[in-house]
């Protein structure tokens, strides 16, 4: 079998692969032959810094011009500069663990600048850079990774929901919001909400992710489902999974599915704004598949080197998110040197405000995680709190006797 089917076999081209373990050289070359993500992968920006013309999409991003093409750069190395920070605390034993979001910052960007203000976002546990475009602090997503708290923020006043750490639950959680915004009539126009949910490639192999498809399709739910395909499940090639490449699949469930280029911070604006409009018109849900890289592990307690090439990895960095802005910018005469030392430095204070606060993050109390719970008071978990605190108080007190 030719080795190239290994990988995202398009219509046409033959089936999957089905033997029980591809040969290294099968996983290079099939890496090599959808590198690009397919004919029908949407760019707007080369990996070399080169803008490309899209009849498709350029008015979707008119109003990006090189201010906001700075800004977006800020953004994507603010986001992964402090990514890196958190990666280096969990090794210190500052937090639990950490999911590191490294090569993926154009994806999440990009969706999350596409974003209105009263839209909502549904993350999984990855989506730090989604976090900071809805203006999530980013101090208060380290509480989960410390293991103090289940989310800081105001979900309702940033639109974006808490972390969802079991795999693909948020879709079907995203669907229902996205429904009850169709059932109160707040779509049909250009000022109607709509609903972003964010999963990777593995997710997509769990029956909530179709029983999402089938609620948001059937019900034309203004839902974005958005795809972070970077190739691993944590250790399970997206080749592993599926027969076709992941966006077709919305061809079953009856609304469209396009691919874009998840390095691509301009292309991922674009291709997110127009599903996003498609979805706030009452045009029902329609799916993203960001076709990008995961450059780093799945979590702080995982080991790629066990299941994966570098040969891959060293492949990918050539398509890096942020060094092909910046070669746009650089190129084009949009920004100097300085500018890009200018954002270095920011990056780095605000790492360095995030190592701040967490070598300094005080300790909850145990009645911590009883509060929040429910909206109202609630006699059940009045009475486990006591029963909790005193039995806690018991340790205090035994000494004394």
């Amino acid at each position: 079998m030719p080795s190239e089917q290994w990988t995202h076999p398009e219509p046409g081209d033959g089936p999957a692969a089905v033997a029980a373990q591809p040969s290294p050289e099968q996983v290079i070359a099939g890496l090599r032959a959808t590198s690009e993500g397919g004919a029908e992968l949407t760019q707007l920006l080369t990996p070399e810094g080169e803008r490309v013309p899209s009849p498709q999409f350029d008015k979707y991003v008119e109003d990006i011009d090189a201010e906001a093409l700075r800004g977006l750069y800020r953004d994507m190395v603010l986001v992964r500069r402090a990514d890196r920070e958190a990666n280096a605390m969990q090794r210190q034993g500052q937090l639990g663990i950490w999911v590191p979001l490294l090569g993926q910052e154009a994806a999440q960007i990009g969706s999350g600048r596409a974003l209105k203000k009263n839209d909502m976002a549904f993350p999984s546990y990855r989506e730090h850079g989604v976090a900071y475009a809805r203006g999530v602090d980013m101090k208060d997503l380290l509480g989960i990774f410390r293991c103090t708290d289940h989310s800081g923020w105001d979900y309702q006043g940033t639109g974006f929901h808490p972390y969802t750490i079991v795999i693909g639950n948020q879709v079907l959680n995203a669907a229902g919001y996205a429904m009850g915004q169709k059932f109160e009539g707040k779509v049909g126009d250009d000022d109607g909400e709509a609903t972003i949910c964010y999963f990777g490639d593995g997710a997509t192999s769990q029956g909530d992710v179709h029983e999402g498809f089938v609620w948001a399709a059937v019900y034309d739910a203004p839902l974005v489902f958005f795809c972070q395909n970077n190739q691993w499940a944590i250790s399970e090639p997206t080749e592993r999974q599926s027969r076709l490449p992941l966006y077709q699949r919305a061809r079953g469930y009856g609304f469209p599915g396009i691919r874009v280029d998840g390095n691509d911070v301009l292309a991922c604006l674009a291709v997110s704004r127009w599903a996003l409009d498609e979805c706030r018109h009452g045009n029902g849900p329609v799916l993203i598949e960001a076709f990008t890289y995961r450059m780093d592990a799945h979590t702080t307690t995982d080991d790629p080197t066990r299941y994966r090439l570098s040969d891959e990895l060293e492949e990918w960095k050539l398509k890096d998110p942020i060094e092909r802005v910046r070669a746009f910018l650089a190129r084009g005469g949009y920004a100097d040197q300085a500018f890009f030392d200018s954002v270095q430095a920011e990056a780095d204070s605000f790492a360095a405000d995030l190592r701040d606060y967490t070598f300094n993050m005080p300790e909850p109390p145990p009645e911590r995680i009883f509060s929040n719970v429910y909206a109202e008071g609630n006699p059940v978990l009045d009475a486990q709190r006591e029963e909790f605190l005193s039995y806690l108080d018991g340790f205090a007190t035994a000494g004394e006797h």
